[in-house]
């Protein structure tokens, strides 16, 4: 009879155990973020989010930064997404201007930099680290062709890089985009677009992802890659033949932020992940695969990373950027759609 007895308690306490973890599953709210963060970003992030916010489950809706402001402004009406995690400041200014994200201000965003908070109010973004573009030069490549290392953004229209020169199509990648702002800022609108006209010439492929250019001129597929600045460190310092190169001029950069989206039916999760986005142990994961990051305290600058890097940020105006984003893709595209990348 005891012997029953045992049994029968040994197998509630079991069936407890087990069921635990899925009650516990259960009351977890799940997030639906819209992101524009690298693949191997994604599952990181997830962790951590999950481990600082206990009640809510990630889950992530993924596309390079064209595609998703895209989807999130044709779902305007009917907002899918909860939150936006990494997508860039110019694109949430788009959806701010639209009256589309919550007015919210996370507790700890005040001990940000300033540039990476949102001024212009209402309060709806909060930023989390700079992307830039970088030159990934191949020194390998060049060698074989006695091709100099350029210095300014004209050198790249020699002669010595007709067709050996990649870079992101801005329509589809923040880092195209934030580079070709940048060359309208830093040269005007008329001497911007002569400069790209020539550019063209030498260019080989405009691809659809911003850290395929470093990859390619990694691989010494390309000579020039004009692409993400962590992944043309990461490259050189798995061994790739390739010098990072911060033209004289300066170079395009934006913010990757996060903001709630209005309307959203997880409000309060949502806002949860917003609070855990603006704190040192959010900034302390973007330091992982970013250089620059909002938080001050936060030094994260890798290997073989270009140390005038932050120096030679352009002045950008990111309510220009935002504003006149349709207008100077529409211009972009007629003139030089010809040679994208098949998607």
């Amino acid at each position: 009879m005891k012997s029953k007895f045992l049994v029968g308690v040994g197998l509630c306490l079991a069936a407890l155990i087990a069921s635990a973890p899925i009650a516990s599953a259960q009351t977890r709210t799940k997030v639906t973020a819209y992101t524009a963060l690298e693949n191997d970003q994604l599952q990181p992030f997830k962790a951590a989010i999950e481990a600082g916010v206990p009640d809510v489950e990630i889950v992530w809706v993924r596309d390079s930064t064209g595609v998703i402001t895209a989807r999130f402004l044709a779902e305007k009406d009917n907002p899918r997404a909860d939150l936006v995690i990494g997508l860039v400041a110019t694109s949430l200014l788009l959806f701010e201007k639209q009256n589309l994200l919550d007015e919210y201000k996370p507790k700890d965003s005040d001990k940000l930099r300033p540039g990476f908070r949102d001024t212009a109010g209402p309060y709806t973004w909060t930023g989390m680290d700079a992307i830039l573009a970088v030159v990934c030069f191949n020194t390998v490549e060049a060698k074989k062709d006695s091709a100099a290392a350029p210095v300014s953004w004209e050198d790249l229209t020699k002669p010595a890089f007709k067709g050996k020169i990649v870079m992101p199509h801005p329509a589809s990648s923040g880092t195209g985009y934030l580079q070709v702002a940048a060359w309208l800022q830093i040269m005007g609108e008329e001497k911007g677009w002569a400069f790209m006209d020539k550019l063209h010439e030498n260019i080989a492929v405009y691809t659809h992802s911003g850290s395929a250019p470093c990859v390619q001129a990694a691989k010494g597929e390309r000579m020039v890659g004009i692409g993400f600045d962590m992944r043309g460190a990461k490259e050189k310092t798995n061994g790739a033949p390739i010098d990072l190169i911060v033209p004289k001029e300066g170079v395009g950069w934006d913010l990757e932020a996060t903001a709630v989206v209005k309307g959203s039916k997880n409000l309060e999760a949502a806002r949860k992940v917003a609070e855990w986005s603006a704190t040192k142990a959010a900034n302390d994961l973007y330091g992982k695969y970013s250089a620059i990051v909002a938080h001050p305290d936060v030094k994260s600058a890798p290997p073989n990373y270009p140390a005038d890097a932050e120096a030679k940020l352009v002045k950008n105006d990111f309510a220009w950027m935002a504003n006149d984003r349709e207008r100077i893709l529409k211009e972009w595209v007629k003139r030089y759609e010809g040679k994208a990348a098949p998607k």
